[in-house]
C-alpha cells in the first residue's frame, strides 16, 4: 500500500512503521438489522433469527475473536442502545447521513442516519488526511435488497479503517456484493498509483 511504499524508501524504520505496513485483514457486518429480520426472510431461511439481539451479540464476539485488526458493523439508530453495550469500550459509534433517504408518512423527524459501529483499524501516519467519523451519501436505489449501501459508502469505510492494498476485507452479509466490487476498484487503483519507482 501507500504507507508501505513511503516506508521501503525510508532510510531507518521504526517499529511503529512495520505496523503501519503490516497486511491486515478486516471484515464488514451488514446483517438484517435487529427487528427487520422479515424484510429478508424471502432471500435467506435464517433471517428471522436476526431478531434476536443474542444473535448479534454472538456477531460481535466472532468480530472481535476472527478480526482483531478491526472490523465495522451497520445497524439502526433504533437499535443502537440495545446492541452498543455488547461490544467493547474502544467501539467508535460513527454515521452514514442520508441526504436523500425514504419519508415515511407520519415519521418525523424522519429517519436519516445509520450508526456504523467501527473497532480498530490502522494506525494513520501524521501524513496522512484525517477521515471524517461520519460520511453523507444518498440511499441505493433498485439495487433489490433493502439496505444495500452505496459505493461512496464502502469507500468511506474503507478509509476509516485504514485498508489498503494488500489487505482483505470479508463482507460477512455480502448481498449485492458491492462492497466487494468497489474493493476491486479501490485496490487495483491504488495499485496503479502508488507502484514502487524503478531503479
Amino acid at each position: 500500500g501507500p504507507a508501505c511504499a513511503r516506508i521501503r524508501g525510508a532510510d531507518a524504520v521504526t517499529p511503529e512503521d512495520m505496523a503501519v505496513c503490516k497486511v491486515m485483514r478486516f471484515a464488514y457486518a451488514d446483517p438484517p438489522y435487529l427487528g427487520c429480520g422479515k424484510l429478508y426472510a424471502k432471500h435467506h431461511p435464517d433471517a428471522l433469527i436476526w431478531d434476536d439481539p443474542a444473535t448479534h451479540r454472538d456477531l460481535i464476539l466472532r468480530l472481535m475473536d476472527e478480526y482483531p485488526d478491526g472490523w465495522g458493523y451497520s445497524l439502526s439508530s433504533t437499535t443502537l442502545h440495545t446492541i452498543l453495550p455488547m461490544c467493547p469500550p474502544a467501539v467508535r459509534v460513527m454515521a452514514w447521513v442520508k441526504p436523500f433517504c425514504s419519508f415515511k408518512p407520519n415519521v418525523n423527524p424522519a429517519y436519516a442516519w445509520e450508526p456504523v459501529l467501527v473497532m480498530g483499524g490502522r494506525k494513520r501516519t501524521r501524513e496522512e488526511p484525517t477521515v471524517a467519523d461520519f460520511v453523507a451519501c444518498n440511499i441505493t436505489l433498485q439495487r433489490g435488497l433493502t439496505g444495500a449501501k452505496p459505493p461512496a459508502f464502502c469507500l468511506w469505510l474503507f478509509s476509516v479503517l485504514g485498508a489498503t492494498e494488500g489487505d482483505t476485507i470479508d463482507d460477512l452479509f455480502p448481498g449485492t456484493g458491492i462492497l466487494a466490487e468497489t474493493w476491486d476498484a479501490y485496490t487495483r487503483q491504488q495499485g496503479l498509483f502508488h507502484k514502487p519507482a524503478a531503479k
